[in-house]
């Protein structure tokens, strides 16, 4: 998504309304898609979006490393992470400083380990590890916590 909002055309034929809408979405998105890493964007409500174009594995990842830097009444998506109304530029550089080096792996619902095939058969703390390494994707977390960050404000 980041690539094609950024002006590469994705590998398919698009109608002509496609053309336009995406076209549309392009001009959109210049507050939240940069070429030369993740953006931090604060709107004029006070919300705090990390749009990490990282997509849902990553994304918890980054949620479970960063811990209370990410909004805990929020989820998170394919392209963004909602965080804490008061992160500020040292803030962010202090809890991403060495979040490479410390990773975590995604916190796991009641929900989900109820989903999870044979999980009576497992115990509680297997059934957990077992999932949160499925909902992890560290590769591509260590790689946004490579990018820089750019701070916006709209």
């Amino acid at each position: 998504m980041r690539e094609v909002l950024l002006g590469a055309d994705p590998p398919v034929s698009l109608t002509q309304r496609a053309v336009t809408r995406l076209a549309k979405l392009r001009e959109e998105a210049t507050s939240w898609v940069h070429p030369g890493g993740t953006v931090i964007v604060r709107d004029r409500e006070g919300e705090v979006r990390w749009w990490t174009w990282a997509a849902f594995r990553a994304n918890a990842t980054l949620v479970a490393t960063l811990g209370e830097l990410a909004d805990p009444t929020q989820r998170y998506d394919d392209a963004s992470i909602r965080l804490r109304p008061d992160l500020d530029r040292e803030m962010w550089r202090v809890a991403t400083g060495d979040a490479v080096g410390r990773i975590c792996l995604p916190d796991v619902t009641e929900q989900a380990l109820a989903g999870l095939k044979f999980s009576a058969a497992l115990p509680a703390r297997l059934a957990t590890a077992t999932l949160a390494a499925r909902l992890a994707d560290i590769e591509s977390a260590a790689a946004v916590l490579q990018e820089p960050a750019k701070f916006a404000y709209l």
